[in-house]
């Protein structure tokens, strides 16, 4: 079917839209019309309410990009990939090579921190990000705790990278470190909150995913061993020795994991255990106090 998608300088935003919507479909997108839509206003340089205005105008000079843009995801590249960048909370982060796509799930994480803390948003809090990929958690949580400062880890060159370029685009790099290394690169604290978003896909899992995910999401961001549980593990026995007094830890972890996860957190000494459910009613964070 892609073989069929050809899009001319007199094709017009109507009919351009109406083509990739059906070969996206033929490729097994989920949500062909609104991808078609995100990747016309990005080619065209226009908002969505452009498109409506004038539907009729001709592609011109965007009709040669359009088709590439086009053809990457039919391949199954993700959009956020092909645009490179993503909307996270309030912010708009840059989304790179080898490095894991920040996902909406995610901010159930923030919504978390903010229940916990949230009458605490104008203290100097001492927060710790682990795993941090793109930045987008401290991203998120520097912008939300304004006097905050955060300390984020990855073992990826790359994904150190992007979190520090994140962390400067969103004009909050005086604010945020970044360490390169294993969890224990966080130590020695304390922190008021630690957070992660850690791998937690079970080896053999891995295969099944998406190609959006299986195809263009690092490896090491998604395999979480075995039982999908081995990060959780090494994290939480470093907690008792991350956590300040009064300390907190949000975990994201994937679906029907929580009950394991928080009886890990259980096991190391913490209390008030709980979670928190994502927009589907998946529980999508853990979270524990010292």
């Amino acid at each position: 079917m892609s073989q069929g998608l050809v899009l001319e300088e007199t094709t017009s935003r109507r009919d351009a839209m109406a083509r990739m919507t059906r070969a996206f479909a033929a490729a097994g997108i989920e949500d062909p019309a609104i991808d078609a839509r995100l990747l016309l206003c990005a080619a065209a340089r226009i908002d969505h309410v452009a498109l409506i205005r004038d539907p009729d105008l001709p592609l011109e000079e965007v009709a040669d990009a359009l088709e590439a843009m086009a053809r990457r995801r039919i391949a199954r590249e993700p959009v956020t990939r092909i645009l490179g960048s993503r909307g996270f909370w309030s912010l708009d982060l840059l989304v790179r090579p080898d490095v894991l796509d920040p996902r909406p799930d995610t901010e159930t994480l923030v919504d978390a921190v903010l229940d916990l803390f949230g009458d605490r948003q104008a203290e100097p809090l001492r927060l710790a990000d682990l795993g941090t990929g793109s930045g987008a958690l401290a991203c998120a949580l520097l912008d939300v705790f304004e006097q905050g400062t955060c300390v984020a880890v990855d073992i990826s060159s790359a994904a150190c990278a992007a979190a520090r370029e994140n962390l400067t685009r969103c004009d909050l790099g005086h604010r945020g470190q970044v360490r390169q290394g294993s969890w224990e690169a966080a130590l020695p604290g304390p922190y008021d909150l630690v957070v992660s978003n850690p791998p937690y896909i079970p080896t053999a899992d891995i295969p099944g995913l998406d190609p959006e995910v299986r195809a263009h999401d690092p490896l090491l961001a998604l395999d979480g061993g075995p039982d999908g549980l081995t990060a959780y593990r090494q994290i939480a026995a470093l907690l008792p020795r991350l956590l300040a007094p009064g300390g907190a830890v949000v975990l994201e972890v994937g679906i029907g994991q929580a009950d394991e996860v928080a009886a890990l957190l259980t096991a190391v000494g913490l209390r008030d255990v709980g979670s928190k459910s994502d927009l589907g009613g998946i529980a999508r964070a853990v979270i524990a106090r010292v």
